[in-house]
């Protein structure tokens, strides 16, 4: 139950009834014409007028994580779209539902060690407990390692060469990745490739964005790659064919049928 003396408030959206806000801006008068969906967008989410920068490093961000091919969401998708194709958004949702901790959303998982060596006195030292750490409990080490792209994932160089490149830029978030990198790789005995999810937790955290709210940024720009599976689901129909390869390629081994 809300408290009276301290009511909930919303800074996001007012209306009259002749106009309409967006925080503080006046949605047909600065918005419409005036300023792209990413600048609205980051205006809304970070509460700020995005910089030059924050702009670039997202419109990157936000390509780099749109498409990567039939991957389970967007199977999700296509399955579901298959099955109730008046239904588009939630064919779109399923496949939402599927960015997370393993695929997709893992910048979040990534993020969090790189706060913990920014904020650490000694950053190689907490960077190397962390490698530690993972091995000895043999997890996955989050924004490290492809099951695709090796030696390297093409992705997450191009994302920190474009990262640092940008001067405005502290680089404080890429520079502990860096330290991670180094450690992985001492611990594993081998190189280990950042990947790209890996890439995106240090460039939005270059530009403010806090590890709690990344993955968002994922489902905004899953959300367009799915809209395009649709697309080609009701152009070239895949989903029967997927059902179908599952079906046969999985054999029933209990007792049932037999004669």
């Amino acid at each position: 139950m809300a408290s009276t003396t301290n009511p909930p408030v919303t800074r996001l959206c007012t209306h009259t009834l002749t106009s309409l806000h967006y925080r503080d801006a006046d949605l047909v008068e600065d918005l419409m014409g005036q300023r792209t969906f990413t600048e609205v967008m980051l205006m809304q989410i970070l509460g700020r007028t995005p910089r030059p920068v924050d702009l670039r490093i997202t419109d990157v961000v936000l390509i780099v994580l749109m498409e990567h091919g039939l991957t389970p969401s967007a199977i999700a998708t296509r399955l579901i779209y298959m099955s109730a194709p008046e239904n588009l958004q939630g064919a779109v949702s399923a496949g939402l539902l599927a960015v997370g901790s393993s695929f997709v959303g893992t910048m979040e998982n990534c993020s969090r060690l790189l706060d913990r060596i920014t904020a650490a006195a000694d950053p190689a030292a907490e960077a190397m407990a962390i490698a530690r750490e993972h091995k000895a409990t043999k997890s996955a080490m989050p924004g490290f390692g492809h099951h695709l792209h090796k030696p390297v994932d093409p992705r997450a160089y191009k994302l920190l060469e474009l990262g640092r490149a940008e001067g405005e830029l502290a680089g404080d978030k890429i520079r502990a990745l860096e330290t991670l990198s180094k450690a992985v790789d001492e611990v594993a005995g081998r190189p280990i490739t950042i990947n790209a999810t890996g890439a995106v937790a240090a460039l939005l955290g270059e530009i403010g964005v806090p590890t709690n709210v990344m993955r968002g940024f994922a489902v905004i720009s899953r959300a367009a790659g799915l809209v395009a599976h649709i697309v080609e689901e009701q152009q070239s129909p895949s989903g029967r064919f997927i059902w179908d390869t599952v079906e046969h390629a999985i054999p029933y081994v209990g007792e049932g049928g037999k004669a």
